[in-house]
C-alpha cells in the first residue's frame, strides 16, 4: 500500500501563550560583560548562571564552606595535572590552607620527583621507545625506588616516603614538588599504585613488597582522610582509572564503619567524561547524602589556576 502525495492540515494546530511556558534559558541567568579592574571576583559573578558556569559557581562555594566548616578538601590529582605545569597553583592553595591532603597515582608521583630533581619531566615517549631507552633514566629509577625502599621500610606510605626523601635529599626544585611540600606541611599525600603501570617499575631496584606495602598503606591513609569528609569536597583532577577506583572503596569503607559522608561534594575536573570519574566520584559517592557532585570539563592548566583564583579571591 503506497501513500499519496498529501499535505498534513495545519488548519487545527494548537499554540499558547509564550510567556505561559517555563524555559530553560532566562534573561536573568544571561552573562554580564567584563568590567576593567574587576578582576577574577567580576570574571567569575559576570558568568553566566547556567551549566558548567552555575556548576563552577557551585564548586568554589562548597570548597569555602568545607574549609570554613572544617569539612575537609582532598585534591585527587594525575600525572598530566603535573606536566602541564600546575604543582605551583596546588601549592599555594596547600600553603593558604585549602588542601587537607593530596593523592595521586603512581605517574603522578613520578613527575613530581623529577621536576623535584631534575627541575624537567615527561620525556617524549614516540622518540624514546624504538631504541629501547623509554623509561630508563637513571636518577628516576634508582633514587625513586630506594626512596620508597627506605620510606617503606621505615615504616611510611609511599607517598609519605617520596615526599620525605625529596626534604632530606634537599631536592634543588623540591619548592616546585607536591610530594617535598606535603611532608614540609604536614599534609597526607598518598600514591596509589598499579603494579606493571609505571616506568619505575622496569628497574631492578623496583620492590614488589615495597611498592605494593607502601601503596596499601597508602589506601588506609586515604580511607581514614575520606572518612572525615562529612560537609567536606574531594576533587578528582585528570584521573581517569586509578584515583575514581580507589575513592569509591574509600567510600565504602568509610560507609561500612557507620561514617555517612553527609553533605559530600565531588568534582570531578578533566577535559573529557568518562565513565569511571563520572559514575564513581560524581554520581555514587554523594548520593543520598544531600551533597552533590560536579563534573567540570575543561583543560587541567585553564580550569585548575581559575578555581584556585577564585578561592583565593574570595577568602
Amino acid at each position: 500500500m503506497a501513500f499519496p502525495y498529501e499535505e498534513f492540515d495545519l488548519s487545527g494546530v494548537r499554540t499558547y501563550p509564550l510567556a505561559s511556558r517555563a524555559s530553560k534559558a532566562n534573561v536573568g541567568d544571561f552573562a554580564s560583560p567584563y568590567v576593567t579592574g574587576s578582576g577574577v571576583t567580576g570574571l567569575v559573578t559576570g558568568l553566566p548562571n547556567m551549566l558548567g558556569a552555575s556548576d563552577f559557581r557551585a564548586v568554589v562555594k562548597a570548597i569555602l564552606e568545607a574549609r570554613r566548616s572544617g569539612g575537609g578538601v582532598i585534591w585527587g590529582f594525575g600525572a598530566h595535572v603535573i606536566k602541564v605545569g600546575l604543582s605551583p597553583v596546588l601549592i599555594d592553595l596547600a600553603e593558604r590552607g585549602f588542601v587537607s591532603a593530596f593523592a595521586t597515582n603512581g605517574a603522578g608521583i613520578i613527575h613530581d620527583f623529577e621536576i623535584a630533581v631534575g627541575g624537567s619531566t615527561s620525556e617524549d615517549v614516540d622518540e624514546a621507545l624504538g631504541p629501547g631507552r623509554f623509561g630508563m633514566a637513571e636518577e628516576t629509577g634508582r633514587q625513586l625506588n630506594q626512596a620508597i625502599n627506605e620510606g617503606v621500610g621505615r615504616g611510611m606510605g609511599l607517598g609519605q616516603s617520596v615526599g620525605a626523601y625529596l626534604v632530606d635529599a634537599k631536592a634543588p626544585h623540591s619548592h616546585l614538588s607536591v610530594a617535598a611540600t606535603a611532608a614540609r606541611l604536614g599534609i597526607p599525600l598518598t600514591a596509589h599504585v598499579a603494579l606493571g603501570t609505571d616506568i619505575i617499575h622496569m628497574h631492578p631496584d623496583a620492590s614488589g613488597a615495597a611498592i605494593g606495602e607502601g601503596s596499601l598503606r597508602d589506601f588506609r591513609y586515604f580511607v581514614s582522610n575520606v572518612a572525615r569528609l562529612d560537609r567536606g569536597v574531594y576533587l578528582n583532577c585528570g584521573s581517569a582509572v586509578i584515583l575514581p577506583e580507589v575513592f569509591l572503596k574509600a567510600v565504602a569503607l568509610a560507609r561500612n564503619a557507620g561514617v555517612p559522608l553527609t553533605g559530600l561534594t565531588t568534582v570531578n575536573l578533566d577535559f573529557v567524561r568518562l565513565y569511571r570519574p563520572q559514575t564513581n566520584v560524581v554520581s555514587r559517592p554523594p548520593a543520598g547524602t544531600g551533597g552533590h557532585g560536579y563534573s567540570l570539563v575543561g583543560h587541567h592548566e585553564i580550569l585548575i589556576p581559575l578555581l584556585a583564583a577564585a578561592l583565593i579571591e574570595a577568602e
